[in-house]
């Protein structure tokens, strides 16, 4: 009995050509818990897929990958003097955002990080004077920009885009490659077309691997089911029963990511109105679990467990059934599933 990640496996990887064909040199990027798959599977992935690069989070991460993978590995994590050192293979390549970071990197395969929009990580414009000394050491393999998902101000991300490069150019910096982030497929045409010497590499992941939303879906396996009525106390805190129904324990707690969600940018009144009501029937121990059955998304009987979550099904439902599975709408990026099935 498991939290299970199905994967229709043909339809998946039909999405991934898709997006693959869409942006010629694209550099997978596989970080985290593997969006969900785990870094195995996506390093399988991007190997059958004849990716020559495979962009990662952490050194740790590449640490961990490398024998997964036999192309390049470009971690997106700036370098920082002092950090532990993780003994790697030269075909990784690593992220600087600063002038001292190119310096403290001697020998070592980079590339360099521009300060966009996002304002993270990067070099600012009034670094770019100091990188000609610095970059003699070290081998370049292109600049870089991360871009912002959202443009509330009306900017335009290829415009910011050719701003960095003219500022690279006027620099008289190298500008044979630029890895860019949260670009559309007409966006980085425009730009391999105004800048044809240049080799313009996506770097994606969410789009990707998750693009397709009907591709993956979660079930959690139904492991117990007690019925109750009405004032009965069950539980960790011995709360009472609302009403007349069962109490479902379902495969998947807080050790696999049920339970946790990620903070979320809300635009607009109604998305606003929703975080505020639930807001309020979280402070009355209503909590509205990921489980779906008999088509409705039903309630936590009390908080996630480690590994299972209680839920209350009513009387006015179909009883489930040990075995069954329920649907679960869980996010990728902080789910650890216990068993991934392809079909």
């Amino acid at each position: 009995m498991a939290l299970s990640l199905y994967v229709d496996t043909a339809r998946w990887r039909t999405h991934q050509k898709s997006v693959i064909d869409q942006f010629p040199g694209i550099v997978p990027v596989c970080k985290g818990n593997g969006y969900g798959f785990g870094h195995e599977r996506l390093a399988e992935e991007t190997t059958r897929a004849g990716a020559d690069m495979l962009a990662v989070g952490t050194t740790y991460e590449a640490a961990r990958i490398k024998d997964w993978f036999s192309g390049d590995l470009l971690v997106l994590t700036p370098f920082r003097r002092g950090e532990e050192p993780v003994p790697l293979p030269d075909r990784v390549i690593r992220s600087v955002s600063s002038v001292d970071g190119v310096y403290a990197l001697v020998g070592a395969r980079v590339v360099i990080e521009c300060m966009s929009s996002m304002k993270r990580h990067g070099v600012s414009e009034q670094d770019l004077s100091l990188l000609h000394a610095a970059i003699e050491d070290v081998r370049l393999e292109g600049f870089a920009l991360h871009l912002p998902l959202d443009r509330t101000d009306g900017s335009d991300a290829v415009e910011e885009v050719i701003g960095w490069m003219d500022r690279l150019r006027n620099a008289r910096l190298p500008l044979h490659t630029m890895f860019v982030s949260h670009l559309r497929a007409d966006e980085l045409a425009r730009l391999q077309q105004q800048f044809p010497q240049t080799r313009f590499r996506a770097r994606i992941g969410t789009r990707l691997w998750l693009g397709d939303h009907e591709a993956t879906e979660y079930r959690g396996s139904v492991l117990d089911v007690t019925p109750v009525v009405k004032g009965d106390r069950f539980g960790y805190r011995q709360q009472k029963a609302a009403s007349d129904g069962w109490l479902v324990v379902v495969a998947g707690g807080t050790s696999h990511g049920v339970g946790l969600e990620a903070p979320k940018a809300m635009h607009g009144v109604m998305p606003r109105a929703k975080g505020v009501a639930r807001a309020g029937l979280a402070t009355v121990n209503r909590n509205l679990s990921p489980f779906v059955w008999a088509g409705k998304q039903r309630w936590f009987a009390e908080p996630p467990h480690m590994q299972v979550s209680i839920l209350f099904i009513p009387a006015d439902a179909q009883e489930p059934q040990v075995g069954d599975e329920l649907v679960a709408h869980l996010r990728h990026t902080t789910t650890q599933y216990d068993r991934l099935v392809d079909r």
